[in-house]
């Protein structure tokens, strides 16, 4: 019979050693497991008969158990079955930490044919429709992508949980951004966000280091995703060669068939003409480079995607050890005192704020765009260093105990509370600026930025009543949420109206800086009455005119632009000099 006190100290050896050992002796035999176990006092002595007493066979268990590199979890050692994410798991704040290189994974599966057709579909419509601008053609090429994603992890038994088709549908929903509308920066955060999402979708990471570094996986799947596609290339072209030549033969023969036909049907009649003209890409000899180059690009692309999701990087096994827990006093003190000094700031604005503007004014001496413009800027950056405040009291919070966890709960959740109307007040300021001087891109940038961080320390106070597993997902969906309602709503679209009601109301605008927006300004700067109205189209129709891209590089916003300025042509003679600067920009 096993001596309690020696099992007990077994198990406590256990939690100390790595979860995932993978040195040479994990490959010992059975009989090399039970040495091991006898040495180190777990074993037991041989029960009659032969057959092995219990803290034997535990020992032998055990020993099995650490020589695969599924950790040893608390639930497995008392009999019950392994969670559904174990392969999620998050090691102790007491056991070592993985090492880096222990992120890679397996060797992937073998390429299927439905990857390699994927892949090819991809690197030819990359050809044919990128590299003449954004539009519906990012969704286009991202089409066959994910289908080569697909195929190579279900080849790898890899199977999309809920989070997976977050990733996957927020993803696609970005990348409608650039289909809508014609703003450089909404279409540009949206295609990174969609690669971001992509990489957390082909990852499956659901912690903070799998959240943050998740992204970059892709970057690090570009050479083996090439070295493994050749591989697997000539692998099927050396076992089916008598089913290629078939095949290219039949797509050449349809090839030369669309040409001989097509340009027959186009010459017989100028409406098909036309109709064909608009839906093919415009191939010229002199392109050839640009093509090639893309078609690279998507086949690289969409390699490296298959690879991640056959073999993704490990991201979740990075663990980051907590601090050094300091005493209830040495930590908490300074933040109730943060605490207070918010409560102080926020205590004023609200006497402000029933008091008036005026009186404020002339005591401070500033003017109202300083006393706006200022406020916002530095409500803004108090926001950011909460969530900095918020991450090393959390570092460095006591956990000792009950009382510890309600006093860490207690006092961060009031600063959060404190830090939301911080942020109503940084609102508030913008709003009075722009009541005043007008909306401009960067404002609406900002102030977009200030409401998602409001959302950020919601998210965080929930966590703090419910637990926070769920917590770095659901920051980094509040984002892509965030960036997709910046593209849509388009801030270039929301400019163009409040300052349109701004003149209507006050008569007073800024054609200079109109004349800057892109097209999808043009809906509200086309009721403005003459010459107002032909002076802020003025760029847009200049833009327009300096640009052909075919139906799958315009965005929508480009079409009704075009149709606005075909239908009320603009007048050149108008003359848009001295009309007035009240933005006070930036």
């Amino acid at each position: 019979m096993t001596d309690p006190g020696r099992r007990q100290e077994s198990d406590g050896e256990r939690g100390r050693e790595p979860a995932d050992n993978q040195g040479p002796a994990d490959n010992q035999g059975p009989a090399d497991a039970q040495g091991r176990s006898r040495a180190q006092g777990r074993g037991g002595a041989h029960a009659p008969g032969g057959a092995q007493a219990p803290g034997r066979a535990r020992s032998e268990g055990d020993a099995a158990a650490r020589s695969s590199a599924v950790p040893v979890l608390t639930k497995q050692r008392q009999g019950g079955p392994p969670p559904p994410d174990w392969q999620q798991w998050q090691p102790r704040p007491g056991e070592q930490s993985r090492r880096l290189t222990e992120i890679q994974p397996a060797g992937p599966a073998p390429v299927r044919a439905a990857t390699l057709w994927s892949v090819l579909a991809t690197a030819l419509l990359s050809a044919l429709v990128l590299g003449e601008g954004l539009g519906l053609n990012l969704l286009i090429v991202a089409v066959p992508a994910a289908l080569a994603a697909y195929f190579a992890a279900q080849a790898a038994g890899r199977r999309p949980r809920p989070w997976t088709l977050v990733w996957a549908v927020g993803g696609i929903a970005l990348l409608a951004v650039p289909a809508l509308r014609d703003a450089g920066l909404p279409t540009f955060l949206a295609v990174v966000s969609a690669l971001a999402f992509g990489s957390l979708a082909l990852h499956g990471c659901r912690t903070w280091p799998g959240v943050v570094f998740g992204p970059l996986g892709l970057i690090g799947s570009l050479g083996p995703g090439m070295f493994w596609g050749w591989a697997g290339l000539r692998a099927r072209a050396g076992g089916s060669r008598g089913r290629v030549m078939p095949a290219v033969r039949a797509v050449a023969v349809a090839v030369v068939l669309l040409i001989v036909f097509g340009t027959l049907f186009a010459n017989a009649d100028a409406a098909f003409a036309d109709l064909l003209g608009q839906l093919t890409p415009d191939v010229s000899l002199d392109d050839g480079p640009w093509r090639f180059v893309g078609f690279l690009v998507g086949a690289v692309g969409a390699l490296a995607a298959a690879h991640t999701a056959a073999a993704p990087l490990r991201w979740d096994r990075i663990t980051v050890r907590p601090g050094r827990a300091r005493g209830r006093m040495e930590w908490a003190l300074p933040l109730i005192v943060l605490n207070l000094l918010f409560a102080a700031f926020i205590a004023i604005q609200l006497a402000v704020l029933f008091g008036g503007y005026d009186k404020v004014l002339s005591e401070t001496g500033l003017t109202y765009a300083e006393y706006a413009r200022q406020g916002f800027w530095q409500l803004l950056w108090a926001t950011l260093l909460v969530l900095l405040v918020i991450g090393l009291a959390r570092r460095w919070a006591p956990r000792d105990g009950a009382g510890d966890a309600a006093l860490v709960r207690a006092v961060l959740g009031v600063l959060c509370v404190l830090t939301l109307v911080v942020v109503a007040a940084a609102l508030r300021r913008m709003d009075l600026y722009v009541d005043a001087y007008g909306l401009t891109r960067l404002r609406v940038s900002v102030a977009a930025v200030e409401m998602w961080l409001g959302v950020v320390i919601v998210l965080i106070l929930v966590a703090g009543a419910l637990g926070g597993r769920w917590l770095p997902r659901a920051v980094a969906a509040s984002a892509g949420a965030a960036v997709l309602a910046y593209g849509l709503i388009s801030p270039d679209a929301l400019v163009a109206e409040r300052n349109v009601q701004r003149y209507e109301r006050s008569h007073k605008i800024d054609i200079d800086y109109l004349q800057e927006l892109s097209a999808d300004a043009a809906p509200a700067l086309d009721r403005l009455s003459e010459p107002l109205r032909s002076c802020a189209l003025a760029g847009i129709d200049r833009n327009l005119r300096g640009a052909s891209e075919p139906w799958y590089a315009t965005s929508w916003s480009e079409s009704r632009a075009r149709e606005i300025v075909a239908k009320r042509e603009i007048d050149p003679s108008s003359t848009c000099y001295g009309l007035g600067r009240e933005l006070d920009r930036p």
